[in-house]
């Protein structure tokens, strides 16, 4: 009997020793092993695949919602011109070609100075309506205009305004997404948005007009969908920063359009701004780059860098110096050449009076030739 009293008291000392033990065992685990388990390699990789996913979508949708954001707010800045007052016209209306004739400026200063395009606003001391974002419309006069850039300033009387952001157009690349902000087709669907890419820069395209040749160079070429009413409206980055002024669009094929590069006009607005005036600096030369040539009858020598002069002014600056034609500026003041929105950018800097000094190539002579620049 002792000896069974005493195997069940055994019995009962070892299960409350093992359940003892069981106990420490599961905490230990639960507090040390299993944590340290969390961290083994498997499930840190599913750990961080899984936070990827998450930032992923985060950014898609956070970027989503900058670029509509920032959509909005250059949109703000972006006007309607017509050289008609009543730009209500219905695009339905059988006159709707000739009687409506609008396009696209932004804003580019607080007191109401408006960059287009030249074929949009007319030329030098013409005017035209344009038509603010709050449907205000106002008389714009024609302050500076530039043919062969297709480009021109005018101002309206109105202070408050929001101008756009400049970019550097200089540092653009192939394959950056960009958007065109216009008025295709009339007042109806105005700041219409288009989006796309740069697909090419430094582009030459020929246009003839009455039997007469022009060449537009250094433009931008975008496949965001450009149409006439976009004339003169903004190409701008993600950032929201304008590069380019949307001008002409290839008929013959679809998703290639073109736009001025801003830099090459920034000068000019920067005087209108601080000063209110612009006094155009003149050389008195036609000037091409490397793109040009093949268009040319009498092709010269092929050349790399510089601009090739086709043609001098009579009665200019150029005329009483040492330029002639068949001459390639490889710089001027020292700075080199590529293009002649190159030279205009820098001309643009300068005031009549001015002196400058070009290097140029005349065959296998290169020398220095200096031009007093007149006025326009």
């Amino acid at each position: 009997m002792k000896t069974k009293k005493r195997n069940l008291k055994t019995f009962l000392i070892v299960s409350s020793i093992l359940f003892i033990l069981y106990f420490i065992f599961s905490f230990v685990y639960i507090t040390y092993i299993d944590k340290d388990t969390s961290n083994s390699p498997n499930y840190k990789l599913n750990k961080v695949q899984s936070t990827v996913d998450t930032q992923t979508i985060e950014n898609v949708i956070t970027k989503g919602t900058s670029v509509s954001n920032m959509i909005e707010i250059v949109s703000k800045s972006v006007v309607g011109i017509s050289k008609l007052k009543n730009n209500n016209t219905s695009i339905f209306s059988a006159n709707f070609s000739t009687e409506l004739g609008i396009g696209t400026g932004i804003i580019v200063s607080e007191n109401g100075y408006i960059l287009s395009n030249c074929h949009v606003t007319g030329e030098k001391y013409s005017s035209c309506y344009v038509t603010l974002d709050n449907g205000n419309v106002y008389t714009a006069n024609v302050v500076w205009s530039d043919i062969d850039l297709d480009l021109s300033i005018c101002k309206i009387n109105v202070n408050g305004l929001t101008p756009v952001v400049f970019g550097d157009s200089s540092s653009i690349k192939v394959g950056q997404s960009v958007y065109a902000i216009g008025n295709p087709i009339g007042f109806e669907f105005r700041r219409t948005v288009t989006s796309g890419i740069i697909s090419a820069t430094n582009r030459t395209i020929r246009i003839q007009e009455n039997e007469i040749d022009s060449y537009m160079t250094d433009l931008i070429q975008t496949d965001a969908t450009i149409n006439p009413g976009n004339s003169g409206g903004p190409l701008l980055l993600a950032d929201g920063s304008v590069i380019g002024i949307n001008t002409v669009k290839v008929s013959s094929a679809e998703g290639i359009g073109f736009a001025v590069p801003t830099n090459v006009i920034l000068p000019v607005i920067n005087s209108f701004i601080s000063s209110n005036t612009f006094n155009e600096a003149y050389i008195g030369i036609s000037a091409y780059d490397s793109n040009v040539i093949p268009y040319l009858s009498s092709s010269p020598r092929s050349f790399s860098s510089g601009i090739y002069i086709a043609q001098i002014t009579s009665a200019s600056p150029a005329t009483s110096s040492d330029l002639k034609i068949g001459d390639i500026i490889n710089s001027v003041d020292n700075i080199e050449l590529y293009t002649m929105n190159d030279l205009k950018s820098y001309i643009y800097t300068k005031k009549p009076g001015d002196t400058i000094v070009f290097n140029i190539s005349r065959g296998k002579i290169n020398k220095e030739i200096s031009i007093t620049l007149g006025k326009k």
